[in-house]
Parts: structure tokens; C-alpha cells; sequence
């Protein structure tokens, strides 16, 4: 494998360092979709959750659902950056489908682990009482999310299997589900040579940010919090793993992969080739409207 960035990209990478900001530059206009939008307050565990649910106009025939959890590290993030908001109306758009996007709350001095997780469940679980509403049906409804957004959408399937209500499917997007990580493996560690250090998000993950989620350091992680550290994930429901070649956390989305299936558990485990770690937060970019077109067409089975 020869490790060469996308075009796209290796132009961004040229600038980053005089412009960090610039990788996320869009690259082409917004898709166009024809969708009813609309934000709603739903309770949760202890505090009212804010949910933005994008819908197909036109018939109101039970479709399937995602619940879409956006990336940030725990820590960042809201219901209008790209992964969130552009995410969620690719895939509403493409697959028919229902999408409610979380705005689940953030980590911070006074907020940490269990309390996104908790507001995930509670959300996954508000879509499911009231599918009825929403045009759902209760036998599709699919969780998912990038970064930092598809661990909280694993430790959620996770704790939902094993309380009898795991959901129909998982699509997780350049997942960081382990702490600490894994070692790369030899052919990422040759693509992560030519990743500038800067770029590189193990370290202060580990260091910093992990430890500020969990509050505490990082062998307090339950299996509900990094579900790469769970011991069994058999019933796991089926999955969809996308994830960046040149990015740090490759390694852990891998070795999640290569778990799920010693276990039993169907997934489908993609490269993004030629990308860094985020590639949907990228407006107009083929690559990331090449895994919106995969995410969709797991959302329009019928099974």
C-alpha cells in the first residue's frame, strides 16, 4: 500500500500549518435535500435533552431510524457542525430514513462519564416509545456516530444488549472505543509516518481528554464507556465500521472490528482511503459522500 493522501487533502495538508482550521474548509456547496427539520426538548436521565429530527417529506409509511451522534472528544461538538448536521441530512436524504441527532451533553469540569452516555440511551429510547409520532419503525432503528460520537453509539448498543433492547443496527464512523489504544499495527504505523505530528490525536486523547470523560485515569474505564474493553460483545447488533486511513485511532476501530466478529457479530469494516480522522466534517467532499451512500444503503434494508 503506498499511502497517498487524497488530492484534496495532501492541498489542505500543505497549508495546515499556517492554517489549521483550512482542513475542514469545505470543499463544494451543501447537498440539497427535501426534508422537514425540526428541534424538540425530550427528558432525559436528569436534565432535558435537545434532539434536531431531520424527516423525508412526503409518505409517512413506517421508515427506518438513526439515532446520530456527532464527534468533538467528548468535550465539543454541536448539532451544526457538518458530522452533525450535514451528516444527518445526507443520510435522511439518501436512505428514506428518519435521523434524530443528539445534542447530548459534553464533558467539562463539572460533567463526565456516565452522563453522555446516559443521555444517548435515553434518546435511543424516546425515538423507540414514540416511532409512532415520528413515522418509525420499531423494528429499524439504528445508532451511530463519529469520533468520540460512535464510542458513546457503541457503549449505548453495549449496555442496550445486555438490558434486552439492542438496537437493529451500529454504524460507527472513525471510532475511538479503547483506552489506552492499541499499538498500530506495521501497515498503520507506515501511514501514520506520513501523518505531520501535529496531526497525530493519541497522546493527548490519553493524556488529557480520556481522563476528563471518565474522571479518572484510564483503567476506570467500563466497558459502557470504551466498549473495546468489554470482555464479551456477543449479541452485539450488526455494525458498520468506517474508519480514516491516516488516523491515530485506526488502530482502534480495527481491533474493535476484528473483536465484533470473533464474537459472532456481522460487521462490515471499511477504509476511507487517502483521509484524515473526520472526513465528514468536510462539506462537498466525494469521500464523504461515498460513506453517507454506504450508511444509507445499510439503512434501507428491510431486515
Amino acid at each position: 500500500m503506498t499511502h497517498e493522501f487524497h488530492p484534496a487533502m495532501a492541498a489542505r495538508l500543505k497549508q495546515a500549518t499556517d492554517d489549521p482550521e483550512h482542513l475542514w474548509a469545505p470543499v463544494g456547496p451543501p447537498e440539497e435535500w427535501d426534508l422537514d427539520i425540526e428541534e424538540d426538548w425530550i427528558p432525559g436521565p436528569d436534565v432535558r435533552i435537545r434532539v434536531r429530527i431531520y424527516r423525508p417529506k412526503g409518505e409517512t409509511a413506517a421508515r427506518p431510524a438513526l439515532v446520530w451522534l456527532h464527534g468533538g472528544a467528548w468535550v465539543g461538538g454541536d448539532l451544526d457542525m457538518p458530522e452533525a448536521h450535514e451528516t444527518a441530512r445526507g443520510v435522511a436524504g439518501r436512505a428514506g430514513a428518519v435521523v434524530v441527532s443528539v445534542d447530548y451533553r459534553l464533558c467539562g469540569e463539572k460533567v463526565h462519564f456516565p452522563a453522555p452516555h446516559d443521555d444517548v440511551v435515553a434518546a435511543y429510547r424516546w425515538v423507540r416509545e414514540h416511532g409512532g409520532d415520528l413515522g418509525v419503525d420499531p423494528a429499524r432503528i439504528a445508532i451511530g456516530g463519529a469520533s468520540a460520537g460512535a464510542d458513546l453509539a457503541a457503549g449505548a448498543a453495549l449496555r442496550l444488549r445486555d438490558e434486552g433492547e439492542a438496537p437493529w443496527q451500529a454504524l460507527l464512523l472513525y471510532p475511538c472505543v479503547h483506552a489506552p489504544l492499541p499499538e498500530p499495527s506495521p501497515e498503520l504505523a507506515a501511514a501514520l509516518e506520513k501523518l505531520p505530528k501535529a496531526l497525530h490525536m493519541g497522546d493527548d486523547l490519553m493524556e488529557e481528554v480520556i481522563p476528563l470523560f471518565l474522571d479518572g485515569p484510564l483503567d476506570t474505564a467500563s466497558p459502557y464507556a470504551m466498549p473495546g474493553v468489554a470482555e464479551d460483545l456477543r449479541g452485539f447488533p450488526p455494525t458498520y465500521l468506517d474508519n480514516d486511513e491516516f488516523d491515530t485511532l485506526r488502530s482502534s476501530g480495527e481491533l474493535f472490528g476484528d473483536r465484533l466478529r470473533a464474537d459472532g457479530v456481522d460487521v462490515e469494516q471499511v477504509t476511507s482511503y487517502g483521509v484524515l480522522h473526520g472526513h465528514l466534517n468536510i462539506v462537498g467532499f466525494e469521500v464523504a459522500h461515498a460513506t453517507l451512500d454506504r450508511m444509507a444503503a445499510r439503512l434501507r434494508r428491510t431486515s
